[in-house]
């Protein structure tokens, strides 16, 4: 774990939680912060007609919340979101909390957060084009274990998973790989320019 300090430059290797000063405290709030951001973004819902999964936010939190805080406190992050919703908290999209034909979709975005954090460890974040590249592969990663859950918890088809639970979001998707290209590349440069 990087020893940076809120007031040192950023180097190659580091992501942006790593900017704040080093301790167990700072990590746990992190991941408690991430958890909660994710749970709150979940609560933006629109319901997609003919599908079991909504529209959310929960997504883009997910994979910001991965890409911001990297590999480990990220997983961290939605492993807790996970495991909270699934004890109770009604943190999952529209307050929803246990196990849904959509939890698939929570497994993929735990799974997401390590990839991501991962890239940005790598620098993935520091440009838009890398930034939209990171998070479409997140996105591609929630998508592949989401769909299959999905058709095995309502008994649908290969076919009908896709068109209920892939097909509907992929223009949301892109929105939101758009806005990630100029938050985390943008946030990058005001670290530089301190």
């Amino acid at each position: 774990m990087s020893t940076a300090t809120a007031t040192s430059p950023a180097r190659p290797g580091q992501v942006l939680a790593d900017l704040l000063p080093a301790s167990r405290v700072r990590d746990i709030a992190l991941v408690a912060g991430g958890a909660l951001l994710t749970g709150l973004a979940a609560q933006i819902s629109v319901p997609v007609p003919g599908s079991p999964v909504p529209v959310t936010g929960q997504t883009f939190a997910a994979l910001l919340v991965g890409t911001a805080l990297g590999a480990g406190r990220g997983f961290l992050s939605l492993a807790l979101y996970a495991l909270a919703g699934l004890a109770g908290v009604p943190w999952f999209a529209g307050g929803s909390s246990g196990v849904m034909p959509s939890f698939g979709y929570i497994v993929g975005m735990m799974l997401a957060a390590l990839a991501v954090g991962a890239l940005a460890r790598r620098g993935a974040d520091r440009s838009p084009w890398r930034t939209a590249g990171a998070m479409l592969l997140g996105e591609a990663i929630i998508y592949a274990v989401g769909v299959p859950y999905l058709a095995l918890a309502t008994d649908m088809s290969a076919s009908a998973a896709i068109a209920a639970g892939l097909t509907p979001f992929l223009i949301g998707d892109a929105l939101k790989a758009a806005l990630a290209m100029g938050v985390l590349p943008t946030a990058w440069k005001l670290v530089d320019k301190r």
